[in-house]
């Protein structure tokens, strides 16, 4: 039969008043958290409005329902966070209208859940049940109802209101099964089923209402449930027992019962007689407006499905009996005799945990607003979490690369996969004639780049370039140390012969500078001719090579053949050249190791490709375990005590299969291992394969050894490109550092010359004076013979010849056409020697020889063996206008040591005059020429020279007197006073680099050449210790 919708009851509402979330919040986060509030004050404002609009922004809908989810959800994370949260939460009961204020967000938490189940009741009594799709989401809403409701009593005691009740709560959730029940009682005739199953459904409706009519009874007189509610209740309690009576006379009828299905119509037609009376009453008494939880026409819908089933019971009774009268005539039993109609429960609650784990709930409810903030204890707890993660991957990455390991070495073993190369030529030899024919791309580059970089003739030509270079630096060098030997040659003539009238400084001391970046130029032109001479050689040793690169790629091609070629100038080809042509040799073989070298390359391949998916898994484990984060489940079982362990290992679970992915790529390749290993050897065993290996071995290597000569030969050619253009350079700068020596040189010599000539007057001068006065004197006396005084033993030390103490004898009258320049000296004091780190400590000061010894024809027998300077030679008085004496062999000044420079005034330059002292001198002993490039052996102690005289000349004869109203001059007045003795950090002279280091066999060629080293800092023929005159 098609039975009308009846009336349904839904839940009342609960109200509540604004509620301040931001500042308890904030309180909390400063004082259990350490942040600032500030941080969170928008997380704070959209909890503010996300309660806002659930509780008093929307109905009873949809929407309604989805905010008041959304609303709980983010509850439930905010009191993981905010346990101890204290805030003042008034609801007003949804039956008694009482406002209850407290301040436990449990109390918010079961209100919220009330609101969530009154809003179903809401939605599922709105739904046309007479569409399948409206009854079963009425069925649905009905029991999601009665889920929040058992959820509010299992889990909140002591409720502080009516509505909150456990007598409450729990009547409500009967309403809402009971409900359920009789929506799927309508989904089961609107399906047609059977009779005996919605007799059971029936029956379970009206067990529920009424029972529900027994609960009723204890809340009458306290005024909290509607009394249209209770009358409902009653009515349907009557009517769905009618409903399981008559089904169930329906089963009885086809099963042949026809005494108890008469009974049982007998039974239901008096409930629906009663049920029709309480409707009548019911909608007689019924007004909307005062029950605002039932729908506005519940009271002409109840009544009319109580009418109609009356109707239907009394025809089907009067159906039966007469049915029975006349046909069955069976007997009908007592109402207390008849069975108990059995009951089927179709409607439980859902759980709550049911519903929120639902992935569209939970995309409503959307992400924790306070994500950012998360206790120390969930902190702790993924820690730990972490550390089990880092395990895992540690556990697989060791595992990847232990597989990766033996992969590698295992090809390595059998020198795979460059070995297959030789048995690839082997198979592929002779077949399409390219074997060892091609010309390797390095080779072809470096031809390029020899055709390219320069022929060879002008790198011939930079050879000459470099040479003329050279010779005009060495010439430059050559005219500097002839320049000043000159000069130091007729310096010292003049001195010879002007004796010590002669004024003009010794150039030694002057020109120690200049000497000195001669020989640091010198020195460093004979390293850089040394690495030349290297370039030459390293030319010539590539050309050969360079001819071949510089033969094109037919040249290049027929070198590497020959080079490759077994047979070797006039020798015959080894019988192995005989398989070159595969008619003559063993086809099948060469076959057999091509399909086996195939086999070897695919599964070589499959290795590189099973390590390659290895190495990709890997990678997803490590994304995957990078970005899992199980804080929200911690925070979710916080209060859970013991739940880590067991968690952890669930979220472990799912990295499982990217751990069997590794482990079955690692069993694969081991497998294509074996494979390799049993196929090279196979390869290697085959007979005649060693033969085949052996030959290509050889044409390899010889071929290898031919692009190494060419390759020696191309980087040569860069080398000595390189060299030359550096040599290059380098002869420029040194030659204009040279050429600037030399002018410096040239501008000395010829200020020296000048002054030559101005002291060569001035000393004809002096020796005219000089000639005048001593004519009219006479010879001093003798001395008396005295003990060895301190200059004879410092002379005596010198060990020129004789080891005895010889006699004074009278110096020689002096001549009468010139004065003796020995008439003035005197017997100097010679001061204890300085200290040893003097440039002149090892070198005492030079002491004329006496002119009697002397010999202007015999160079060698000039000077005595001294390591000092050399004295000028003696003039003959006797032989007036000799020439000066030749200079010295050797050239005077090529000894690099440094010299002191000569003192203003000569102090030694009337010793001999002494009587006697001549014979400390012995002739017997050939000293070797102080102006030769071998230096001389220091004596042990060296005197520096001695300070001017202060004592009055020997012999009693006076200086001659200065002309009238001047006086009496300096012995040299216009030369500043000496420089003091130095040590040679101290020297004036700026000091040149050392020369560099001698060129050795291993150290490249281009880099030989050192920059040259700086002049002095001379100019204009201005030097330290010398001023012009």
């Amino acid at each position: 039969m098609s039975m009308a919708q009846s009336p349904t009851i839904s839940i009342p509402r609960k109200k509540t008043d604004d509620v301040d979330w931001t500042g308890p919040i904030r309180t909390v986060i400063a004082q259990s958290y350490g942040e600032s509030p500030d941080n969170y004050a928008s997380e704070c404002a959209n909890l503010q409005r996300c309660r806002q609009d659930a509780v008093k922004g929307a109905g009873s809908d949809i929407t309604a329902r989805d905010l008041l989810y959304k609303y709980f959800g983010q509850l439930e994370l905010l009191e993981l966070r905010f346990s101890e949260i204290r805030v003042q939460f008034p609801w007003h009961d949804a039956f008694t209208t009482k406002v209850t204020t407290q301040t436990s967000l449990a109390f918010e938490k079961a209100s919220i859940i009330f609101q969530i189940a009154s809003t179903h009741s809401s939605i599922a009594i709105s739904q046309n049940r007479s569409d399948p799709e409206g009854l079963k989401r009425a069925f649905n809403f009905f029991k999601t109802a009665a889920g929040m409701l058992t959820y509010i009593n299992d889990n909140f005691l002591h409720a502080p209101s009516t509505d909150l009740s456990k007598e409450v709560v729990k009547f409500l959730t009967n309403i809402m099964l009971a409900q359920a029940t009789e929506v799927f009682f309508e989904k089961l005739i609107d399906e047609k089923k059977g009779p005996v199953i919605v007799s059971k459904v029936a029956a379970q409706a009206a067990y529920l209402y009424t029972g529900l009519t027994e609960e009723a009874k204890e809340f009458m007189g306290r005024g909290i449930f509607d009394r249209n509610w209770i009358t409902l209740i009653q009515i349907k309690a009557k009517y769905f027992t009618a409903l399981s009576h008559y089904h169930r006379s329906l089963a009885d009828t086809t099963a042949g019962k026809h005494g108890d299905s008469l009974a049982r119509l007998n039974v239901a037609e008096g409930l629906a007689k009663e049920a029709h009376r309480l409707g009548r009453n019911f909608n007689s008494d019924f007004v909307s407006t005062y029950s605002p939880t039932l729908p506005p026409d519940a009271g002409t819908s109840i009544l009319d499905l109580t009418k109609s089933l009356q109707t239907l019971l009394g025809e089907k009774r009067e159906e039966a009996s007469r049915d029975n009268d006349l046909i069955y005539n069976a007997v009908v039993p007592a109402e207390a005799t008849l069975p108990v109609i059995d009951k089927l429960a179709v409607a439980q609650p859902i759980p709550i945990q049911e519903v929120y784990g639902n992935p569209d709930v939970q995309k409503v409810i959307g992400p924790d607003m306070f994500a950012r903030l998360i206790p120390l204890s969930v902190h702790e707890s993924a820690s730990v979490y972490s550390e089990e993660k880092a395990k895992l991957a540690r556990a697989e990455v060791e595992k990847v690369e232990i597989a990766d390991s033996e992969a590698r070495s295992g090809l390595e073993s059998l020198g795979l996969p460059a070995g297959l190369r030789k048995w690839k030529e082997i198979a592929t030899a002779g077949q399409d004639g390219s074997e060892d024919s091609g010309i390797p791309p390095e080779v072809e580059s470096w031809a390029t780049e020899v055709r390219d970089g320069g022929s060879q003739p002008g790198i011939e030509k930079a050879f000459a370039g470099l040479e003329a270079l050279k010779r005009k630096v060495d010439e430059e060098l050559n005219g500097i140390s002839k320049e000043l030997e000159t000069e130091s040659r007729d310096c010292e003539a003049m001195r010879v012969k002007y004796d010590a009238l002669w004024e003009q400084e010794p150039s030694a001391g002057l020109t120690r500078g200049l000497r000195q970046d001669l020989k640091s130029y010198r020195d460093t032109f004979n390293v850089a001719s040394a690495s030349d001479t290297q370039v030459v050689q390293l030319w010539q040793s590539v050309q050969p090579g360079l001819v071949v690169l510089l033969s094109g790629n037919d040249g290049l091609e027929r070198f590497l053949a020959s080079a490759s070629s077994d047979a070797e100038a006039g020798q015959q080809p080894s019988l192995l050249d005989i398989v070159d042509d595969p008619a003559g040799g063993d086809a099948t073989l060469q076959k057999e190791i091509s399909r086996k070298v195939d086999d070897i390359e695919e599964r070589i391949g499959r290795i590189n490709k099973i390590k390659r998916e290895r190495g990709q898994v890997l990678k997803d484990l490590k994304e995957k375990i990078q970005t899992d984060d199980v804080s929200h489940l911690l925070l979710l079982n916080r209060r859970s005590p013991n739940v880590e362990p067991g968690l952890f290992a669930a979220e472990l679970e799912k990295f499982q299969p990217y751990q069997q992915r590794i482990g079955a790529t690692i069993q694969a390749q081991a497998t294509v291992i074996d494979e390799i290993n049993t196929l090279y050897k196979s390869l290697t065993t085959a007979r005649g394969a060693r033969e085949w290996l052996k030959k290509a071995e050889g044409k390899e290597k010889r071929r290898g050894e031919a692009i190494a000569r060419l390759s020696h030969a191309k980087e040569g050619w860069a080398q000595v490109r390189e060299t030359l253009e550096r040599g290059t350079q380098f002869y420029r700068d040194l030659g204009e550092r040279v050429a600037d020596l030399r002018r410096q040189t040239t501008s000395f010599v010829a200020t020296r010359v000048a002054e030559r000539g101005r002291f060569v007057a001035k000393a004809e001068t002096e020796r005219k004076k000089t000639s005048g006065s001593a004519s009219n004197q006479a010879p001093p006396p003798l001395p008396p013979k005295s003990p060895i005084t301190g200059v004879e033993n410092q002379f005596s030390s010198m060990n020129l010849g004789s080891t005895m103490t010889p006699s004074f004898p009278p110096p020689p009258p002096p001549p009468s056409s010139q004065p003796s320049p020995w008439g003035a000296a005197q017997s100097p004091s010679i001061p204890p020697p300085q200290s040893s780190t003097s440039p002149l400590a090892a070198r005492p000061p030079a002491f004329p020889p006496p002119p009697s010894f002397a010999s202007p024809t015999s160079p060698s027998q000039q000077y005595p063996s001294s390591p000092f300077p050399p004295p000028p030679p003696p003039q003959q008085p006797q032989v007036p206008g000799l020439p000066p004496p030749p200079p010295p062999p050797g050239g005077m000044y090529q000894a690099t040591a440094a010299t002191s420079p000569a003192p203003a005034s000569d102090p030694y330059a009337r010793l001999f005059e002494t009587p006697g002292l001549p014979a400390q001198f012995s002739l017997g002993t050939t000293a070797p020429s102080p102006y030769s490039t071998q230096p001389s052996a220091p004596p042990t102690q060296s005197p520096p020279p001695p300070p001017p005289p202060s004592q009055p000349y020997y012999g009693q004869f006076p200086p001659p007197p200065p002309p009238s109203g001047q006086q009496a001059p300096a012995p040299y007045p216009s030369y500043p006073p000496a420089p003091p003795v130095q040590s040679p950090n101290q020297y004036p002279y700026q000091q040149p680099p050392p020369a560099p280091p001698a060129p050795q066999a291993s150290q490249p060629y281009y880099n030989q050449y050192q920059s040259p080293p700086p002049a002095g800092q001379y100019y204009g023929g201005q030097y330290p210790g010398y001023q012009g005159r």
